[in-house]
């Protein structure tokens, strides 16, 4: 498969848009002489022009722009099923740290108690002892 440069990818974006070069260097913040140069030249982009576009065009998969990969547009991109699924482990996760934790709390206080005890109950012992 042969790789659709990015001068290319421009143009695809026009088209899918339905605007001419002149509606497009504007939306992008452009001269259009900077947009026509380049195609007239068919010189790739620069950064800039790159950057203003996903900017501009902020549904456009910048993955698809530069890396040829991918749908051109974000809301092409099917999620991940595993992702949903991680989420709601994740939150299930949170949730019983947070038993946890008051578990843990909960325990403390009744070792504290404990001891308390213990001690009092010592106290008692040994005043039975002594009278």
């Amino acid at each position: 498969m042969a790789e659709t440069s990015v001068n290319e990818k421009i143009r695809e974006i026009i088209s899918h848009y339905k605007l001419s070069d002149r509606q497009f260097a504007i939306k992008i913040g452009v001269t259009q002489s900077v947009i026509g140069s380049m195609f007239q030249k068919n010189t790739e982009p620069s950064s800039k022009v790159i950057r203003l576009t996903l900017n501009a065009f902020t549904d456009i998969s910048a993955d698809w722009l530069l890396r040829n990969k991918g749908p051109m547009l974000i809301s092409d991109i099917k999620p991940d099923p595993n992702i949903e699924r991680m989420e709601r482990l994740v939150d299930t996760i949170a949730t019983l740290q947070g038993t946890i934790n008051e578990q843990m709390k909960t325990i403390q206080l009744f070792t504290e108690e404990n001891q308390k005890l213990k001690g009092e109950l010592a106290m008692l012992k040994n005043e039975r002892n002594i009278g």
